[in-house]
């Protein structure tokens, strides 16, 4: 018995077939199999960010810079400072001049210290070296002054130029040096034995070439003939000693020409970029070096830019130019010669090169 419609009359739909894709099988997708367990698909590894190492490089960088930063600021806070430059100074001159003493400081140094390098007991300080540093449009100019020249000093008549140290301190020794040279002292740096032998310590010695050799008990110094590297001690009798033909005018170029041998070595990128001798050498000079109040880290670093350009050939290296040694209240001084005393630091005042006539030894 055939079976019958549903009530109604209707027929159920005819059953759905399924239809085969005409796309071309060489351009349908990949079929993609899951892996097993239902997980997600793996995913390719992601390239390594090219700028992680970038980032990394310019945080070591700053973390440098902040460490250069804080050393600096370091280095400033422990500068020893005093009230150098007259208030009332009327001197008017063009460049930038300083004046650098070496006192015989025995500042420290210890009882043995003392002993071993001849220094003599602590007696007072006084100038064993007076250099007047000018720097402007015209290169650098070092000068170094004698410390037996005679001098009117304020208040006190004529005198050796070093007695105003004794007396009156940094201030009366700027306005002698301002009244004689007609110069405007603007900074101010001195240094003491002891600071001077760390700093040539902390830059492993100075090179030099020696002429002669000098033997001088009274300096600590006995030294032979040749080219050689100065410890700070020997250093110290090679700069103090006058126990040569010349005497003081031998000692004050052998002080121009280490100092500016120190200072070039101290400023080097081999001293620079070595902190195992930067930081003795920071410590070493600002714990014995003495500025100005108004006188600052940088102001000593533009200080040892132009020294080292004098000790590279780029500026002047002279001494005051002097007209006798006469004999005066029993005392050996050192006369300028005045007409070319003048010429020398007329020039110096319009910031000018110095004339070749007018330089000294």
């Amino acid at each position: 018995m055939p079976p019958r419609p549903p009530q109604g009359g209707r027929r159920p739909p005819p059953a759905r077939t399924s239809v085969l894709p005409t796309t071309p099988a060489g351009d349908r997708p990949p079929v993609r199999f899951d892996p097993p367990g239902g997980g997600p698909p793996r995913r390719s590894p992601r390239p390594r960010r090219r700028g992680s190492w970038r980032r990394r490089i310019l945080a070591f960088v700053a973390v440098l810079l902040l460490l250069v930063i804080g050393f600096a600021v370091y280095l400033d806070v422990n500068l020893q400072r005093v009230d150098a430059l007259p208030a009332d100074s009327a001197t008017t001159s063009d460049g930038t001049n300083w004046l650098i003493v070496g006192s015989d400081s025995r500042a420290g140094l210890t009882d043995e210290q003392q002993q071993e390098l001849a220094t003599g007991g602590d007696v007072g300080q006084r100038t064993d070296t007076i250099m007047l540093l000018h720097s402007g449009s015209s290169g650098p100019v070092l000068v170094s002054i004698p410390r037996d020249s005679y001098v009117p000093i304020q208040g006190h008549g004529s005198g050796k130029i070093n007695a105003s140290y004794a007396i009156g301190g940094p201030q009366l020794l700027i306005e002698t040096v301002e009244a004689a040279t007609g110069l405007h002292i603007d900074h101010y740096a001195e240094i003491g034995f002891g600071g001077f032998v760390g700093a040539v310590d902390a830059v492993g010695g100075v090179d030099m070439c020696i002429p002669q050799a000098i033997k001088d008990p009274k300096a600590g110094l006995d030294i032979k003939a040749g080219c050689q590297e100065l410890d700070g001690g020997t250093a110290l009798g090679y700069v103090r000693t006058r126990a040569t033909a010349g005497s003081d005018f031998d000692r004050v170029a052998r002080q121009r020409a280490f100092l500016s041998a120190l200072i070039s070595k101290a400023t080097s990128p081999a001293t620079l970029l070595n902190p195992f001798r930067i930081v003795p050498l920071g410590t070493a000079m600002t714990g014995t070096i003495t500025v100005d109040s108004s006188d600052h880290i940088w102001n000593l670093a533009s200080l040892g830019l132009s020294m080292r350009g004098v000790s590279g050939g780029d500026g002047v290296a002279t001494t005051v130019p002097v007209g006798g040694t006469p004999t005066i209240g029993g005392e050996s001084v050192v006369r300028w010669d005045r007409t070319r005393a003048q010429a020398l630091f007329g020039a110096l005042a319009k910031d000018e090169a110095p004339p070749k006539n007018a330089l000294g030894p």
